[in-house]
């Protein structure tokens, strides 16, 4: 699994455990909702800038997003 799958598989499962949409995501961590979408189908490279952004608005630490653990 490369880097963009791990971040995007990451990203959506934490979101679904918070119960959240990608527009609500979008909204607390102040970003485009496109962008959500579009770094869960891994069509959009994230910067470590809207990583850190996603993260405080999942209230989890940016790690998360590389776990390959689980």
């Amino acid at each position: 699994m490369n880097l963009r799958e791990r971040v995007a598989r990451n990203l959506r499962r934490l979101r679904h455990e918070k119960s959240m949409s990608q527009e609500e995501l979008a909204h607390l961590a102040k970003v485009n909702r496109n962008s959500v979408g579009m770094l869960e189908r891994e069509e959009f490279a994230a910067s470590i800038d809207l990583l850190e952004r996603l993260a405080l608005a999942l209230g989890v630490d940016a790690t998360e997003f590389l776990r390959d653990d689980v």
